[in-house]
């Protein structure tokens, strides 16, 4: 069974960064993309950034030039480095990996930006 740890959520000051990382646990095979969405109290789930087999990347529009998402193959692992956080990006952070037959959905990191 495939389960998604992630980590690196929590409470950062404006202008801080954070961390987040998401790692797939158990048998996963064929993943072509990894990514990590965001989703605010009364809104739909939205992209943030995305990263495809080939190392292509997507990002949402408001995160462009501020999010960095990359991955490591070998661990299963996709990673996004948030910079420059401002208060509205404070939310739960979901991340996704997505194979040829199914899509894993981890619980989700809550990312606070506050004073």
């Amino acid at each position: 069974q495939v389960q998604l740890v992630e980590s690196g959520g929590g409470l950062v000051q404006p202008g801080g960064s954070l961390r987040l990382s998401c790692s797939a646990s158990g048998s996963i095979f064929s993943i072509y993309a990894m990514g990590w969405y965001r989703q605010a109290p009364g809104k739909q789930r939205e992209l943030v950034a995305a990263i495809a087999s080939d190392g292509s990347t997507n990002y949402g529009d408001s995160m462009k030039g501020r999010f960095t998402i990359s991955k490591d193959n070998p661990k299963n692992t996709a990673y996004l480095q948030m910079n420059s956080l401002k208060p509205e990006y404070t939310t739960v952070y979901y991340c996704e990996i997505a194979t040829l037959t199914h899509d894993y959905w981890g619980p989700g990191p809550q990312a606070t930006v506050s004073p």
